[in-house]
């Protein structure tokens, strides 16, 4: 459902991109080229879906969020406000893969569960990552390029390798934190936090 009636930013969906009419578009999004976009999907306002890239049955996105190039976001996947998904991403769907049942007859639909990726505000998942269902990558984390999560992912966490393990914090604005006495700080902005039990929360000014 494409609403470009009114004041309302302009919805661009370039030729070449396949939206289905049962999605839900929001004002001032952009669809670009060879990207497919299924039914139920659901996009905020200001979502961007770069070209190549995939959008599953059902799955919902925030406001503000950003799929780069041949991303895949398979279904049910939530993606909060302002996530980045990095090129080449893919969020998994199906915990235990098949193409054939037991009995080697090919596997529908409807022959499994599946199970989503939940993305929080903010957060960042590097170029060629993987996120293997069912997972929850925290609040304004980063996972880096080409690392694997496999476990949840705290808030602020900035998440490195394969399998993926937390290597320091990062902040709001993506830079990593430095250690000050017992806080970290945000070099770029300034911000202040504060660490207890593996968990980081920003100090409100």
């Amino acid at each position: 459902m494409l609403n470009e009636e009114g004041p309302s930013p302009v919805i661009v969906v370039a030729e070449s991109a396949d939206v289905s009419d049962k999605a839900i578009i929001g004002d001032g999004s952009k669809i670009w080229h060879l990207a497919q976009v299924r039914e139920q999907a659901e996009l905020g306002v200001n979502c961007i879906v770069g070209r190549g890239a995939y959008i599953g049955t059902g799955v919902k996105m925030g406001d503000n969020c950003k799929v780069q190039n041949y991303a895949l976001v398979y279904e049910p996947a939530v993606l909060e406000a302002g996530v980045f998904i990095g090129p080449a991403v893919v969020l998994t769907n199906d915990t235990y893969p098949r193409a054939v049942s037991p009995d080697g007859g090919l596997k529908s639909a409807h022959d499994w569960e599946p199970v989503g990726v939940t993305i929080r505000e903010g957060a960042s998942i590097g170029a060629r990552a993987v996120c293997v269902a069912p997972v929850t990558i925290g609040r304004w984390a980063t996972v880096a390029a080409g690392a694997v999560v496999a476990k949840d992912v705290p808030d602020f966490a900035l998440m490195v390798g394969v399998p993926a393990k937390r290597h320091g914090w990062v902040g709001k604005a993506g830079f990593p934190l430095q250690r000050s006495g017992e806080n970290w700080v945000c070099p770029e902005t300034g911000a202040t936090y504060v660490e207890q039990n593996e968990t980081l929360r920003e100090v409100e000014a």
